[in-house]
């Protein structure tokens, strides 16, 4: 991508974001479809991390053994040909990244420019998450992670973000159930919190930290 279509895609999500704000929402979550786009999120995110393509290219929708041998090959070749190592998040997006990454950087950043909290959903979310709060620390303060998945860069990119994702449900890519399901749990949270009994309603005495 040029670095024009990059930001316009990245304008487009924090805009999506803008008008749901203004529609009365509170919580969004992200997702994703496609094919091939754990390759790119595999290579942001070896750039990214400074990791070889190794550690963080999977078996995305299924790969064979020579499948995933090959796009280790493709990913270590565009990092070596766009010298993508230690280099700037937006430069790394326009390389080997796509308009799907890029829209939802573009969620992430929203979420912190208007404040309202994204919930992260498969390897693909996280990758343009860190690539969010590269551009703009503290985007991960409205992050909520929700799954922890079954490619190898997931558990990587939630490191680095500082994020410790809720659910363990061996799911693989996501494409937006994590943060449905999550959804769920943050409901029940908020009901406990607003509406559930206290140690008072029982008349136990409370825990004591020492």
């Amino acid at each position: 991508m040029s670095e024009r279509e990059a930001m316009q895609a990245v304008r487009v999500g924090m805009e999506l974001v803008k008008e749901c704000k203004e529609a009365g929402y509170t919580l969004l979550g992200t997702g994703e479809m496609g094919i091939g786009n754990t390759t790119t999120s595999a290579a942001m995110a070896a750039a990214l991390l400074s990791v070889p393509p190794e550690i963080v290219a999977g078996r995305g929708a299924g790969l064979s053994d020579e499948g995933l041998a090959r796009k280790r090959q493709v990913i270590a070749e565009a990092l070596e040909k766009y010298q993508l190592r230690e280099t700037e998040p937006m430069r790394i997006l326009c390389s080997v990244g796509g308009l799907d990454i890029a829209g939802l950087c573009g969620v992430f950043l929203g979420g912190a420019k208007y404040h309202m909290p994204i919930v992260a959903d498969g390897v693909i979310s996280a990758v343009a998450a860190l690539t969010a709060e590269r551009l703009c620390p503290g985007t991960k303060e409205f992050i909520i992670p929700s799954h922890k998945g079954k490619e190898p860069a997931s558990e990587l990119l939630m490191r680095e973000l500082g994020l410790s994702p809720v659910l363990d449900a061996e799911l693989a890519l996501g494409e937006g159930t994590g943060a449905v399901m999550m959804f769920s749990l943050l409901d029940i949270a908020m009901s406990l919190y607003e509406t559930g009994a206290t140690f008072g309603d029982f008349k136990i005495e409370e825990y004591h930290r020492f």
